[in-house]
């Protein structure tokens, strides 16, 4: 919720401020550095989550490390994801985020999910099992092309 009508939350708001500070701390980096550099912030991103959320994000860096190797893990707004030629295709929006009731799986339009006139593209995720890691595993898989 905003703190003033048509204002941004404060999560919003650091959010955008997350968002500046992983494109300013990339600025100049390139190649292998880059790539080492935005693998330990996705990481990182996953290691100072809690509970569901970090069960959530590290499962699903394994599924995407196993069934999309070709994706670079990276932070999109604070968030662990996984880009393709530095356009992020998929990644995981933890519950405590912005104090939500469940964390989510989002796709972004560079995934390859495309089929119909209409699919899904954000996954709320409530727990973590077999059913739901093959079905990310099959989403992902499609998602990476």
């Amino acid at each position: 919720m905003a703190d003033e009508p048509g204002g941004f939350s404060a999560e919003e708001r650091a959010a955008m401020k997350q968002r500046a500070e992983e494109l300013r701390a990339s600025k100049g980096v390139k190649g292998a550095a880059k790539k080492a550099k935005e693998l330990d912030a996705c990481l990182d991103a996953i290691a100072a989550l809690e509970g569901l959320d970090r069960t959530i994000a590290e499962r699903y860096h394994v599924v995407v490390s196993e069934e999309a190797p070709q994706l670079d893990p990276k932070t999109w707004y604070g968030f662990p994801s996984y880009a393709r030629d530095g356009k992020v295709v998929t990644f995981v929006q933890p519950a405590s985020k912005f104090g939500t009731r469940y964390a989510t799986i989002g796709f972004n339009e560079d995934a390859h999910l495309d089929d119909g006139p209409m699919w899904p593209t954000v996954f709320a995720v409530v727990e973590w099992n077999d059913d739901v890691e093959a079905e990310l595993r099959r989403l992902v898989t499609k998602a990476a092309g």
